[in-house]
């Protein structure tokens, strides 16, 4: 059975979206280019950066078989493996209105 979950993608400062260095925005090209992979193949059901006045972050909602599979998915994002950002994940119910 499929479980929903949130992801959060949290970046290193609230400015973190208008100041990107180089460095940090190839980092963030490779992220991009993952979750468009994830929604291509159906995990990902939707993903992308929330404008909060505090500080922009990232927002995934994805389809995983486990706390395991959610796990992998966060851990292979080059956002969090290389360091730069962290992600909260969250199981959901998901209600599609049917």
């Amino acid at each position: 059975m499929k479980i929903y979950y949130l992801v959060k993608l949290i970046p290193p400062r609230p400015t973190f979206a208008a100041d990107m260095t180089t460095a940090e925005q190839s980092v963030m090209e490779r992220h991009v280019a993952y979750w468009k992979d994830l929604a291509r193949k159906g995990t990902a059901i939707v993903f992308g950066p929330v404008f909060d006045p505090e500080g922009t972050w990232g927002l995934g909602i994805v389809q995983a078989e486990s706390d395991d599979g959610i796990r992998a998915i966060v851990k292979d994002d080059p956002a969090v493996s290389s360091g730069l950002n962290r992600a909260e994940t969250y199981p959901m119910l998901a209600n599609f209105g049917n």
